[in-house]
């Protein structure tokens, strides 16, 4: 079965280029930590009519930020989620080289999405991320335990829209379609809390709902696959998250393909 789906997986990379290496002020685990661990191994594999993951990690340029967006949490993060400085004093990028950055890794990303989510037979994308079990310093939950799956479609929790964000990426039925399949595969579940979706669901998922598909973001929490000493993917419960998420979204497949 191929999934009429695109996925988008713009933050699995951890590959930082040669030439910007030594203007990073944080260690080789402190980079990883920007990472979104688990959706290569969860998401890339799995048989969507395209899936479009990232190159270099978000560190050099994060391809779910507006462009136009130089601000601490931009196109080019002056600090992570942690609170910690990215760049070493009087090392962070100009405006030049940051449009240089853009220009390589940014553009060629969003030219494969707008190129995939265009093909016939496409119904929706979903943008997919991990993150931490327990809110990070920087985040809007700081501090607090999260559900396993984060659905976001620029609305409120239950999936409806509020006004102070615009309008919404997905109809809210769609929203509980996705919910309910993820929860019968064993996740808990929330909607649009602490996230409500990043750039990449936004943007794209405003062009789709407009031609009666629609566009999603996806969270997944790393406390159900990763080695809690070790930092990184278990590879048992990341191979047993893997195949509960394939058994989602053939599910979904088979909900959505003729809504």
């Amino acid at each position: 079965m191929t999934y009429p789906f695109v996925l988008s997986v713009p933050h699995c990379a951890e590959s930082i280029p040669e030439e910007i290496k030594p203007r990073l002020a944080l260690s080789p685990a402190q980079i990883m930590d920007a990472v979104d661990h688990g959706t290569a191994e969860i998401f890339s594999g799995l048989p969507a009519a395209t899936v479009i993951s990232a190159k270099f990690s978000r560190l050099v340029c994060d391809l779910n930020r507006n462009p136009d967006n130089t601000g601490p949490k931009g196109i080019v993060a002056k600090t992570d989620y942690h609170g910690r400085e990215i760049f070493k004093p009087g090392m962070y990028p100009d405006e030049q080289t940051i449009r240089r950055w853009v220009q390589t890794c940014f553009h060629p990303y969003h030219e494969a999405i707008a190129k995939a989510i265009r093909q016939e037979g496409i119904i929706g994308l979903f943008d997919c991320h991990s993150l931490n079990g327990t809110g990070p310093a920087d985040a809007p939950d700081a501090g607090k335990q999260r559900r396993d799956v984060i659905i976001s479609n620029n609305g409120d929790p239950n999936g409806e829209t509020k006004g102070s964000l615009g309008e919404i990426t997905c109809p809210s039925s769609v929203v509980k379609i996705v919910q309910t399949a993820f929860e019968n595969a064993g996740f808990s579940t929330a909607v649009n809390n602490p996230y409500k979706g990043g750039f990449i669901t936004v943007h794209y998922g405003l062009q789709l709902v407009q031609r009666g598909k629609f566009g999603l973001q996806i969270e997944m929490n790393q406390d159900l696959y990763l080695d809690d000493q070790a930092g990184l993917c278990d590879p048992e419960k990341t191979k047993e998250t893997a195949e509960r998420v394939q058994s989602v979204f053939e599910a979904l497949s088979r909900a959505l393909a003729g809504r």
